[in-house]
């Protein structure tokens, strides 16, 4: 099978595979104890920087699970890290930058530096190493979106509402564009370092994207995003965390073939939002894991109820797995989506 006729990559250009996608946002590591074991010792951001531990552990939930893409083990900040940001990842808190990025200075000295010469040697590496194995079986590759990575380098570090990001968009725009415009070419660069090696697939993430208006979301962001991923040459997935007042806007005019939906926003009505143009992706409730199988199952057969008003469903969750996910019941989901 090419991995053309791959049935995620079917269900992107709008075709119905005979079984639905499934793949899980983090699956790669999260919950598997083999990946708890592999990282004994290895802080995060190495171990995303080390080609034959980054491409196990990509490697692992497909061998589990049988899910039907892999999607690459990195961190939304590996590109920055890259570019020679001083960031690290904090257990228990997340990325942690040694100076945030607050004044037009701050942006001029950032920006000044040319993401084409983002060094991804060891990515590309990875990403080979997966490809070789998988076969038929696609890879995702993913990157940070401008905003979401913005968020962070903003604020210094996690924050629960983005307001000094919010603020510059208003306060500074110039230097908020200059930003989000250069976060949008590293981003970029990212994507295709691995699309380059072998990936078949990109996923945007904007994870924050939920604390903007809809009229934020639109001047300042969409078209950062919309960079980011206009002509990648493969299949593109869009996702964001809270984006229901804005959803139609995540589809970047066009340029998202497909459009992850959170757990907040039933699919059938998501896809009447979205449109007849656009694949969508989820959008099984995370803390749904944590039921009794019946639960979840019910759930879970509910999402592909709806999921067959758009045009193509990926059955994914609406956002990531939770660490402490028992990874049986995973399994169980693939085995029930597969069944069907």
């Amino acid at each position: 099978m090419a991995l053309s006729d791959a049935p995620l990559v079917r269900a992107l250009v709008g075709d119905r595979p005979a079984q639905t996608p499934v793949w899980f946002m983090r699956q790669a590591g999260r919950s598997l104890p083999e990946y708890r074991e592999l990282r004994v010792g290895t802080r995060m951001l190495d171990a995303c920087l080390t080609p034959d531990l980054a491409a196990e552990i990509t490697l692992q939930p497909v061998r589990r699970h049988g899910v039907d893409a892999a999607v690459f083990f990195s961190d939304i900040v590996i590109p920055l890290r890259l570019a020679g940001v001083d960031v690290v990842i904090e257990p228990g808190r997340g990325p942690v930058f040694a100076n945030p990025v607050r004044t037009a200075d701050d942006v001029a000295r950032l920006t000044a530096i040319d993401p084409a010469d983002l060094d991804g040697t060891a990515i590309a590496a990875a990403v080979r190493i997966v490809t070789d194995e998988l076969g038929d079986t696609p890879l995702i590759g993913f990157a940070g979106a401008p905003f979401t990575l913005a968020a962070y380098l903003v604020e210094g570090g996690p924050s629960k509402e983005h307001l000094r990001a919010r603020a510059m968009m208003h306060a500074d725009p110039d230097s908020w564009n200059r930003l989000a415009g250069w976060l949008a070419q590293v981003s970029r660069r990212f994507l295709e370092i691995q699309r380059d090696a072998g990936a078949s697939v990109v996923q945007l993430f904007d994870s924050w994207a939920g604390s903007l208006s809809p009229a934020d979301y639109r001047a300042f962001v969409a078209p950062h995003s919309h960079a980011a991923l206009q002509g990648i040459g493969i299949p593109t997935i869009h996702f964001g965390v809270g984006t229901g007042p804005f959803l139609a806007d995540m589809r970047l005019d066009g340029v998202a073939d497909g459009v992850g939906v959170d757990w907040r926003q039933p699919l059938d009505e998501a896809a009447a939002i979205l449109g007849p143009d656009v694949t969508v992706q989820g959008n099984i409730d995370p803390a749904l894991l944590g039921a009794p199988w019946p639960v979840l199952e019910a759930h879970v057969l509910d999402v592909l109820d709806r999921g067959r008003a758009a045009r193509g469903h990926i059955l994914n969750l609406g956002h990531g797995v939770p660490p402490e996910t028992d990874p049986d019941q995973l399994t169980r989901i693939v085995e029930l989506v597969h069944s069907r």
